[in-house]
């Protein structure tokens, strides 16, 4: 078993940049710690009783420990078949659901390497026949998503069915250079539609990273997939009956940078560096992107505030301004998801100027997604913390606040928000007043002037319309404090929780 597809398969492997499987778990696990489950699965031909050759299965799967936590772990082998997932229908099969039927039990959180090519139509001269698709392993697979972490690297070329378990899960990762991604590859589109594409057009990080948002992160090489496997799974629990983990907090809670202060520009049309009010506010270098490529208006990642894990978002104003288009609202939806699935607080830092507008952003379906936003914020239940730090408009920025269970709001000094932009509503609202007046452009400056008198986010507050207004030198201890107090919340909600995976 442990040779694999042969020396000659290994060595053209090999010679892609790519490691085998059972170099991968040893790169990816605790060092001695994998335990192999199934290993003599596979075909065997016999001359007098006795093993004349054996090809194993293609895939390795067992359990093992990441900084010290057992996890499952269930990889494919391009060296036998280009990995197919059809390869051995039996026992390969059986071996991949034992590891998922393993993990569920032993509520484990499950990782998968995927290097496979999916279904062959060599199988059905190997088995003398065709056979009909069942979904019994997607149905387990799926079912996963709401018991135990998901992790998926797509590690070399991946097609058909390992294409889909790329996607359901809870993060995933591919390599630069040597990972694509397809339902069906180059050969396939070629019979269906008749063009000629390269596998790398079709499939790499150009299309799935940068492009769908199918893969979620962009690994330089493998070790640096694996390093993000690891550090992904750090903030979440075992399973959802599990509190996400502590660390010993190096960084002080009462800490409160002076940069703050400053970091909002006093004109709104200049730029700031959304991170950098993230590095101020969270514990130092504790911040971990999730899908930073695609969707790029809102980033998205997980944390730590006192060494508490928990969920980040923050508008990225770099990006369409920040205001949320279909991409980083389907971005945004899934990590809410994956958030409340596993009870971790959030936090949002906001500067959301509204949903995209314009014919392009329409086209796409922007009002849909828009309300399957509102309504994927309405049925989380994880405590949730706002700080406005500029600006909230429109519908998009009702996702501010989630109406229900446990949620504070803040804002800063530069706060600003309204249903409507001012410079866009007055326009709209005094339109036959601005059209009628001997200078239509110096009374529509008169108005927006005369609007923006009352825009004072203190008048806000004096209506207990914001909650309150604070120095944002504030902001990380009272981000400790809440994410403190939100632990005993996180405890009466452990175990699943139910959030549709589409709104209306």
């Amino acid at each position: 078993a442990e040779n694999l597809g042969g020396e000659e398969n290994v060595a053209r492997h090999h010679a892609r940049g790519k490691l085998t499987v059972r170099e991968r778990i040893a790169r990816l696990a605790d060092p001695g710690s994998f335990q192999e489950i199934g290993k003599a699965i596979g075909g065997a031909t016999y001359e007098d009783g006795k093993i004349k050759s054996f090809t194993p299965a293609p895939e390795v799967a067992g359990v093992c420990t990441l900084n010290g936590r057992r996890v499952v772990v269930n990889g494919g082998d391009f060296t036998i078949r280009g990995g197919a997932s059809d390869a051995m229908p039996y026992g390969s099969i059986s071996r991949g659901h034992s590891a998922v039927q393993f993990a569920m039990k032993w509520r484990l959180p499950y990782i998968m390497l995927l290097d496979a090519a999916g279904g062959s139509v060599r199988t059905f001269e190997h088995i003398g026949r065709t056979y009909a698709i069942s979904n019994m392993g997607g149905t387990a697979e799926s079912a996963m998503l709401g018991m135990m972490p998901v992790v998926a690297g797509v590690m070399g070329s991946v097609a058909g069915l390992p294409a889909v378990q790329a996607c359901i899960s809870h993060f995933s990762v591919m390599i630069k250079d040597t990972s694509v991604l397809f339902p069906g590859g180059p050969p396939v589109v070629k019979a269906a539609l008749g063009y000629d594409i390269t596998k790398e057009e079709l499939g790499d990080y150009r299309t799935q990273v940068y492009g769908s948002g199918a893969i979620d992160n962009l690994a330089e090489n493998e070790e640096e997939a694996f390093s993000m496997m690891r550090r992904f799974l750090s903030y979440l629990p075992d399973n959802v009956w599990q509190m996400p983990p502590r660390i010993e907090p190096t960084d002080d809670p009462n800490r409160r940078d002076e940069e703050l202060l400053s970091i909002m520009p006093r004109d709104r049309r200049w730029p700031y560096d959304p991170y950098e009010v993230l590095d101020h506010i969270l514990d130092r270098d504790s911040f971990f992107e999730i899908s930073p490529f695609y969707g790029q208006s809102r980033i998205v990642g997980l944390a730590r505030a006192n060494g508490y894990p928990m969920g980040v978002m923050i508008n990225n104003p770099n990006f369409l301004g920040g205001s949320m288009d279909v991409t980083a609202g389907a971005k945004t939806g899934r990590f809410l998801k994956l958030c409340n699935t596993f009870h971790l607080p959030l936090v949002y830092f906001v500067d959301e100027p509204g949903f995209m507008v314009g014919l392009k952003e329409q086209k796409k379906g922007i009002v849909r997604d828009g309300a399957r936003m509102v309504h994927i914020t309405t049925q989380t239940t994880m405590p949730w913390l706002t700080f406005v730090i500029s600006q909230i408009y429109g519908v998009s920025g009702q996702l501010n606040l989630r109406p229900t269970g446990m949620h504070r709001r803040y804002a800063w000094p530069s706060g600003n928000w309204g249903s409507m932009h001012i410079e866009g509503g007055a326009r709209a609202a005094y339109r036959r007043e601005i059209d009628a007046a001997p200078d239509p452009e110096a009374k529509r400056k008169e108005i927006e002037q005369r609007l923006k008198a009352l825009a004072s986010p203190f008048r806000t507050a004096e209506a207990f319309s914001i909650e309150d207004i604070i120095d944002p030198r504030d902001t990380r201890p009272l981000l400790c404090d809440f994410v403190e107090t939100a632990q005993k919340v996180l405890k009466t909600q452990l175990g699943p929780v139910m959030v549709p995976m589409y709104g209306p």
